[in-house]
């Protein structure tokens, strides 16, 4: 740093403007002579109180502060980036999982859906079963109930035609012979 106020004040000795004047350089009249030295008794005034490490150091000093903050935030930017890659991985596995539970609860309702189509074909074909015997039954009751009407009529119609052609004597030898085949089949 010295070096360069060193270089510094050379070069504005060797300047041309402190040339310029018509009065001699090195005179109290001559204002470029007053510039000169005032700014050099500046320049060591500020040399002697050393602001120019006082400068230099608090430059480093904000620099090494700079550096820490820059660390720093590259630090957080790495954990940020590894909170976002463990969030995108947990967000992977939930859009796994989702499409898992999506995929089990379609083939559960696909299996309910399947075993209602036969718990219902079932259902159906026993409603069928109890209707067809129901029917049948009711057949059975319907051909025995025109069965008994028609011996009940034939019976009456037989009882009607023997009791014309029939005689008291011959009545009575059928009924005795009825008599004695009832008794015959109940002993």
């Amino acid at each position: 740093m010295q070096r360069y106020f060193t270089l510094s004040a050379v070069l504005a000795l060797l300047a041309t403007p402190a040339l310029a004047s018509s009065e001699p350089f090195f005179s109290v009249h001559n204002p470029h002579t007053v510039e000169l030295v005032s700014f050099l008794l500046f320049v060591g005034v500020l040399i002697y109180l050393k602001v120019p490490g006082v400068l230099g150091g608090l430059l480093d000093k904000r620099a090494e502060t700079i550096r820490g903050e820059l660390d720093e935030a590259k630090a957080l930017r790495e954990e940020a980036q590894g909170i976002m890659a463990s969030y995108e991985r947990k967000q992977k596995d939930v859009a796994e999982q989702t499409e898992r539970i999506i995929k089990y609860a379609r083939d559960e309702a696909a299996t309910a859906a399947e075993e209602a189509k036969e718990d219902l074909a079932q259902a159906i074909a026993r409603r069928l079963k109890a209707a067809d015997e129901q029917i049948a039954s009711a057949e059975k009751a319907a051909v025995r109930a025109v069965r008994d009407r028609a011996i009940a009529i034939s019976v009456a119609a037989a009882g009607d035609v023997i009791a014309g052609h029939m005689t008291a004597a011959q009545s009575g030898t059928l009924i005795d012979a009825a008599i004695g085949e009832v008794q015959a089949k109940l002993h």
